[in-house]
Formats: structure tokens, C-alpha cells, sequence
């Protein structure tokens, strides 16, 4: 019971200071300037212009808002986007394409915290971009392609707050700020929980036992067997839960740097239990296009994974 109880406080500590000392500061910076960008225009002049180049992809412009979303603001953001497509009549087929695009693209509520770790931001988000758009097309003009064309009355107007004056601007600065709040407090459950199961596989003795009998394999490979606990917890967790686990592995030394540049295209992605189920409850359409846009997602992600492997 001593052990359990040491386990679960330590696991609290460290799910505390990565939510409140590391996400929060980070989200609210960030999130601060995507809703001030969106309330002076700056998103909608880059998406009206943006949109034209990505239709051959099986992007709208509510797609291309959706792929900012994801990279600046939280993987959880976009989903107000897909729930708006749907409402405004877009096709079975485009939804399919920005859910694909999504779940293959680096979640932003991940990467810029471990920015802080020694991710190598740049390179990430523009692998995520180029993840993103082969997850769309590849969805919109493979996997997905039976899916329905028939579109309704779209309206692709973007509703949100405006900052024309100072109270205007600490308006939304106070919105993002309360958002970015949410976000951090949010991940602490699951952040807590992730690292008790951790740390209690760790003590035992059954992720020591797992990676004796795949090291072997993984040595052949070239592949650092770190990542067999990074993998379970970000598949079965959560991209945020990894992100505690792979903080806490970096700080005890049973991981590197190096590892978590070559990893982010395979593990920075909303394509996991709890992101899927998260991007359905955008609506009865996005929910019935999971399969195809799964599929497509894939293919983004092999993509920035062999990004990740060959150019860092």
C-alpha cells in the first residue's frame, strides 16, 4: 500500500507540473495569438487565399481553418469546425478529407510543449502539413472516394469575436486565456492516471519484462525500445498522456532527445482510442466517415514518420 500511495503522489507531482508549469504558460501564449489573428481578419484573409490551392486535396476553407486549429490551438479544437461542415451541407466526401487531415496532423497541445523538451518545432509542423494534406487526398481521392459528393447550401464564413478595440482585444485575450486554462486543468486526470499505470508496469516489472523479450527485435531495427512504453500509452491514453510519460523519461534518462525527434511523426497525431472517439462526437456524418478517413490518416502519418527518421 506505501508503494501504491508513493506511486500516485508522485505521479500527481508530475502530472501538476507539466499541466500548470509547461501546458498552461505554453496554450495560453499561443492560444492568445491564434484568437487575436482570428479576431483581426489575419485567419480569414490566409484562409480565403489558402483554400483555392488545397481543393485538389479535398479541402474547403473551413477544412484549411481546421488544419490550423489543430497545429496552433489543441487537437480537440477542430471539432467545432467539423461540426460546423456538417451543418452547413459540406459533402460526406470533404469531411472525410479534413477528419483524415486531422487526425494524421501534429496536435498543437502536444508539440509546443515539447518544444520545451527539445522538439524540433519547425521541422514537425512542416512534416505535419505535408502529413496533413497526403491524409486528404488520399482519403478524398482513394479511401474515400465512394463516399457521397452531394453538397448542401455551404457557407464557409467564419464566425467569431472581434478585437477593434482595447477592451475588444482584452475580451479575447481573457477568452483565450480561460480556454487555455481549460485545456491544461483538462489533461491533469488523464495525465495522473497515465503515469500511475506507468509507473506501477515499471515497478512490476512488466515493462522490463516486455522489452527483454522485444529488444532483440527493436536492436535489429534500430529502434530504441523506449518507445514500446511511449507507443502503449500514446495509443491506448492519448497523445497528452505520452507527453507526461515521455517528460518523465527524459528527466530519469531512460530516453533521449534524439528519440523524441525521431518519434513525433508516429506519435503526435490524434489518431489514438480517446482522439477518434473525441473527433465522432462532431457529428452523425463525421462519425459515419471514420473508416475511410482512418485509413487516409495512416497515410499521413507513415509519412511524417519517414520525415522524422530520414531528415533529423
Amino acid at each position: 500500500m506505501d508503494l501504491l500511495t508513493d506511486i500516485i503522489l508522485r505521479a500527481g507531482r508530475s502530472a501538476i507540473e507539466l499541466s500548470l508549469f509547461v501546458l498552461l504558460p505554453v496554450m495560453v501564449v499561443m492560444l492568445s495569438l491564434m484568437r487575436l489573428l482570428e479576431a483581426k481578419g489575419v485567419l480569414d484573409w490566409l484562409v480565403a487565399r489558402v483554400a483555392p490551392l488545397l481543393r485538389p486535396a479535398g479541402l474547403t476553407g473551413l477544412g484549411v481553418f481546421a488544419a490550423l486549429q489543430i497545429n496552433f490551438v489543441s487537437f480537440a479544437a477542430p471539432v467545432a469546425t467539423l461540426t460546423m461542415m456538417e451543418s452547413r451541407g459540406a459533402s460526406d466526401r470533404h469531411l472525410a478529407a479534413t477528419l483524415a487531415m486531422v487526425m494524421a496532423m501534429a496536435q498543437a497541445n502536444v508539440t509546443f510543449p515539447m518544444a520545451a523538451m527539445g522538439l524540433q518545432f519547425g521541422l514537425t509542423l512542416l512534416l505535419s502539413v505535408l502529413g496533413g494534406l497526403v491524409a486528404a487526398a488520399a482519403t478524398y481521392h482513394g479511401f474515400g472516394r465512394r463516399l457521397s459528393t452531394a453538397e448542401g447550401t455551404v457557407d464557409e464564413t467564419l464566425h467569431h469575436h472581434v478585437a477593434d478595440s482595447a477592451k475588444g482585444v482584452l475580451d479575447v485575450i481573457n477568452r483565450a486565456g480561460a480556454e487555455a486554462f481549460k485545456i491544461a486543468v483538462g489533461a491533469i486526470p488523464m495525465l495522473v492516471l497515465a503515469l500511475v499505470a506507468v509507473m506501477a508496469l515499471r515497478a512490476t516489472g512488466a515493462i522490463d519484462a516486455i522489452k527483454d523479450v522485444l529488444t532483440p527485435l527493436l536492436a535489429l531495427l534500430g529502434i530504441d525500445p523506449a518507445l514500446i512504453l511511449l507507443s502503449l500509452t500514446k495509443y491506448i491514453a492519448g497523445g497528452t498522456a505520452m507527453m507526461g510519460v515521455m517528460d518523465e523519461m527524459l528527466k530519469s534518462g531512460t530516453t533521449t532527445v534524439a528519440t523524441l525527434n525521431h518519434s513525433a511523426g508516429f506519435l503526435t497525431h490524434p489518431l489514438d482510442v480517446a482522439g477518434v472517439a473525441i473527433m465522432m462526437s462532431a457529428g452523425r456524418r463525421v462519425a459515419a466517415v471514420w473508416k475511410p478517413a482512418a485509413l487516409g490518416a495512416v497515410a499521413g502519418i507513415a509519412v511524417r514518420t519517414a520525415g522524422h527518421v530520414l531528415l533529423i
